[in-house]
């Protein structure tokens, strides 16, 4: 009985061993692939177990969905053409990687002399995009007491950037009062959306402040611009105002002698030549010279 038990037992493995030299296994190391931008990347695809001696490789790029071949009848097709190729046993080597590469990859073999003729393995590849240089504002200058707000935001880098201020060369704590040298600092500062708020501007907040836009591929930085802090002149303010009060009713009095002066002289005028003549008994009004002088014609002829 235990003979019986024994070879039943080494009929089941040897069983087993011939069905496993019969399926294609697949695996490959990372399943998850990140990859920089413009640099090379490759994606494994191990063939652990397979007996045909030419299986059929294919990879195929899924999208949004859709599925393209990137790899068929043995070449590089698609939008991998002439920037990728395959590698022993079937591999997927990619170069100079963009950000349209970011996808899922699928590897499959088929091979049709193997009890388990076919296995695919899924591979997702992100491709990361450097921060271009972000677009700062800084406001040239603010008064004490006030509120502002720096501005800092760049869209091309993947995955989306984060953001660090920096004063003076100095980075500035997300949290103020972690720090002991801006501890009395108002700021609140937004490293996801790159916006560094003062809710009551200080004197010493003056400086030269610049943007930092960073992820996994990379950094980069505005140029430096420069924030005064002035002091709030209340008297000088309140002298300005009166001064211009001042200016404005010397004007207007100066307006109103005018307008006066102008019209006397005009009334005057009219009423010294603009006169109309008076007539009586409807004669025909004429000065003596005028009679004298037809007299004299008359007089001749």
């Amino acid at each position: 009985m235990a003979f019986g038990r024994q070879t039943l037992s080494l009929v089941l493995f040897c069983w087993l061993c011939n069905s496993a030299a019969f399926a294609v296994i697949l695996r490959t190391t990372e399943k998850s692939v990140w990859a920089n931008e413009f640099e090379s990347i490759e994606l494994t695809c191990l063939i652990e177990s397979i007996s045909t001696n030419n299986p059929r490789i294919e990879w195929k790029k899924i999208k949004n969905g859709v599925p393209s071949y990137v790899y068929f009848q043995n070449k590089i097709s698609g939008d991998l053409e002439h920037r990728a190729l395959l590698r022993e046993p079937a591999n997927l080597l990619i170069l100079n990687a963009s950000r349209s590469d970011t996808a899922q990859y699928r590897c499959e073999v088929a091979a049709i002399d193997d009890q388990k003729p076919f296995d695919e393995i899924l591979i997702s590849l992100a491709v990361r995009v450097k921060p271009v240089i972000p677009r700062c504002s800084v406001p040239d200058a603010v008064t004490v007491g006030s509120s502002t707000e720096l501005r800092c935001i760049e869209n091309e880098g993947f995955p989306q950037s984060q953001y660090q201020w920096f004063k003076n060369s100095e980075e500035l704590p997300e949290d103020p009062k972690t720090s002991s040298k801006f501890y009395n600092s108002s700021y609140i500062m937004n490293i996801e959306t790159g916006s560094l708020k003062f809710r009551s501007v200080k004197k010493e907040d003056a400086g030269e402040y610049y943007c930092q836009a960073r992820n996994e591929a990379g950094w980069s930085k505005c140029i430096r611009q420069s924030m005064e802090v002035y002091d709030l002149d209340i008297v000088g303010i309140f002298l300005k105002v009166l001064g211009g009060v001042a200016a404005f009713i010397f004007v207007i009095v100066g307006i109103c002698q005018i307008q006066k002066s102008g019209y006397c002289s005009c009334k005057d005028h009219r009423e010294t030549n603009y006169k109309v003549p008076q007539h009586e008994n409807r004669m025909e009004y004429t000065t003596p010279d005028e009679g004298h002088f037809r007299h004299k014609s008359s007089f001749v002829i």
